[in-house]
């Protein structure tokens, strides 16, 4: 293999396996929940009081002011029979464009917010060895810049495995398998603290049976939630719809989504709907709020027609050709009853 399939394929190697670990570990896991993050092999928690449960905090949240320094401490748990080995580090959070479910940003990436602010004890700088049945602290710091804004800043910190725990191949390229674990952190800083959302590109995508209401017509109505503030906001969302003359015929209550949208993260979400109308002029509202903020409400509407257009096709063929029928009918009667005149030839020399 050329140097450069190998540089390639470290770099995928490194890419997919943490991608996979936050699926595998805490990446994923809604922050209402307070899971621990442990994928049963190993856990990454805030490391507990003397006495305390490993549990006892499943993230860490902290408060400084900008120009503040602070600090905690990170506990890598091994639960396996042998030794393992780890790269930690720190980075900022996002939720997946699709879904909205919260993860770390990989190793790669650089980050830009709360994961730059922190830095890991020097024993972390390259990796860290954590015995059978054993456990190792990291103490950190968070040092928050004189100009951090105000709101919710959130990232983790992240035990990635070093060894390959399996292969994956892509076309021509192979591809190393690793896992990872993350602790969430939430760090506000305070000062003017807005919750923003927004409902934006309301839209749907219908399909309806060849021959019409002998089976549902399905839809999906698509829409991205937006958050505009500084502080993290948990969604509700209610989507209803309308037909002519103001008829329901889609009634969804307010209902909590389950994930934690991030300052400034836009995220695109589709709600499946198997009973839509097949014959009507539907107007479609998706509403949005959020329990912890009662003021915050946002809604935006789109608007289609359902037309059965097999049905709407056949009948234009039939209408097509009865017109045809009745043309011909129609020419056929009028030589029957005006016969064109013949040339009387007799007397003609």
């Amino acid at each position: 293999m050329r140097p450069r399939s190998r540089t390639r394929s470290r770099t995928r190697t490194l890419l997919h396996g943490l991608l996979l670990g936050l699926l595998l570990g805490a990446g994923l896991l809604p922050a209402t929940a307070a899971t621990a993050a442990d994928n049963g092999t190993w856990g990454v928690f805030p490391t507990p009081a003397a006495g305390a449960a490993m549990t006892d905090r499943a993230y860490f949240f902290h408060q400084g002011a900008a120009g503040s320094t602070l600090g905690d401490s990170v506990t890598i748990l091994n639960s396996s029979d042998r030794e393992l080995t780890f790269q930690v580090f720190a980075t900022d959070a996002v939720n997946t464009p699709a879904g909205g479910a919260f993860a770390l940003l990989p190793v790669e990436t650089g980050p830009k917010d709360v994961g730059a602010w922190i830095a890991l004890a020097p024993e972390a700088a390259s990796t860290v060895t954590v015995p059978a049945k054993g456990r190792k602290d990291i103490p950190f710091t968070v040092r928050v810049p004189a100009d951090a804004t105000p709101g919710d800043h959130v990232g983790g910190i992240v035990a990635l495995g070093t060894a390959v725990e399996g292969v994956q191949k892509e076309g021509k390229v192979q591809v190393g398998v690793k896992r990872s674990v993350g602790a969430r952190l939430y760090f506000r800083v305070p000062g003017p603290i807005t919750a923003g959302l927004s409902v934006e590109d309301v839209r749907v995508s219908r399909s309806a049976p060849l021959l019409p209401w002998v089976d549902n017509a399905r839809a999906t109505v698509s829409y991205a939630l937006v958050n505009r503030g500084n502080v993290v906001v948990e969604p509700r969302v209610a989507v209803s719809a309308e037909g002519l003359f103001g008829r329901e015929v889609l009634n969804r209550p307010a209902r909590e989504l389950k994930l934690s949208l991030l300052p400034g993260q836009r995220i695109e979400l589709t709600e499946p709907w198997p009973d839509a109308p097949q014959s009507d002029w539907v107007t479609v509202k998706v509403t949005a709020g959020a329990a912890a903020h009662p003021d915050l409400v946002s809604e935006s509407v789109t608007e289609f027609i359902a037309v059965p257009w097999p049905a709407v096709g056949l009948l234009l063929v039939l209408a097509g050709a009865g017109a045809t029928m009745w043309a011909l009918r129609r020419r056929h009667h009028a030589k029957g009853e005006h016969p064109e005149p013949v040339p009387d030839l007799a007397g003609t020399r």
